[in-house]
């Protein structure tokens, strides 16, 4: 089957690398033209995590150009809403119309108990993962609407949005509310045909988590932990037998709520998980 989403255009935030880059490729090989912005840049100063760069989402524009579609770069922090909605007013005229949003974009910091983090840490992470999610679709659904023809909304929460993890306990009630924000939006948009889903990966095979803090948040008993004594650790989360999943993983379960092959499914909680909602 392809072009499953011949066509329509995507609107994703996030996109310079991980999931966001994979999402934009997806959805770019069944037919989309894409609006991609990403901060590019630092959030948080509490993070051992590289932050993506021009160069990350000037490469994911030629991942997508190659596959002969069109796409509208911006360099714009989620945080900002103003900034975003010029960046979606900006793509929608350049390229004709809006039918989905990925509100993508997130960060990691921390990793304290919930008492001993740092407000600055609780700001920075709410106003990412939870602000920029409700900011990005306050920005971008107008197009949808003003159309008439329905459309579909990815919000990016993860398991931790479903339970709780210790260490990360701010990421945990961003997370949580990225299920409430899903559910909200779902019954308020749903008399215009838009549907709005959530995603709920476990570990992904991204910076977010292949990174030194998480080694050393899931293997505290080593000194200078590996990747290989992450997966060790990693694999107790699931019941299938692995670690984590690939960023792909999360991109085809976008592409299926964006197409019409879920076009009665909206406030949907859906698990990419390797089963770790069963443990």
């Amino acid at each position: 089957m392809t072009g499953r989403v011949e066509g329509r255009v995507a609107f994703i935030t996030g996109a310079a690398r991980g999931q966001g880059r994979s999402h934009a490729v997806r959805l770019a090989e069944e037919g989309a033209d894409i609006i991609a912005v990403d901060v590019c840049g630092p959030v948080s100063s509490n993070t051992q995590i590289e932050p993506a760069t021009r160069d990350d989402l000037l490469e994911t524009a030629d991942l997508v150009k190659r596959l002969n579609r069109r796409i509208v770069t911006a360099e714009v922090d989620v945080r900002d809403y103003d900034a975003l909605k010029a960046a979606v007013d900006s793509g929608v005229e350049q390229l004709g119309r809006l039918d989905v949003i990925c509100a993508n974009a997130g960060i990691g910091n921390g990793g304290q108990t919930l008492d001993r983090t740092s407000e600055a840490d609780w700001t920075d992470m709410i106003d990412v993962n939870l602000s920029g999610v409700w900011k990005t679709v306050k920005a971008a659904v107008p197009h949808l609407i003003s159309q008439g023809q329905g459309g579909s909304i990815i919000l990016t929460s993860s398991v931790g949005g479903l339970k709780a993890y210790p260490h990360t306990g701010h990421y945990i009630a961003a997370k949580h509310g990225v299920v409430g924000l899903m559910r909200t939006f779902a019954v308020e948009l749903g008399q215009h045909s838009i549907r709005v889903n959530s995603v709920h990966p476990t570990n992904v095979n991204t910076p977010l988590f292949m990174n030194e803090g998480t080694m050393k948040l899931f293997r505290p008993d080593l000194e200078s932990p590996g990747q290989d004594d992450l997966a060790v650790a990693a694999q107790f989360m699931h019941v299938l037998p692995v670690g984590w999943v690939e960023p792909v993983d999360i991109s085809n379960a976008v592409l299926f709520l964006a197409s019409d092959e879920a076009r009665y499914i909206t406030g949907l909680t859906m698990t990419v998980d390797a089963g770790s909602m069963l443990k």
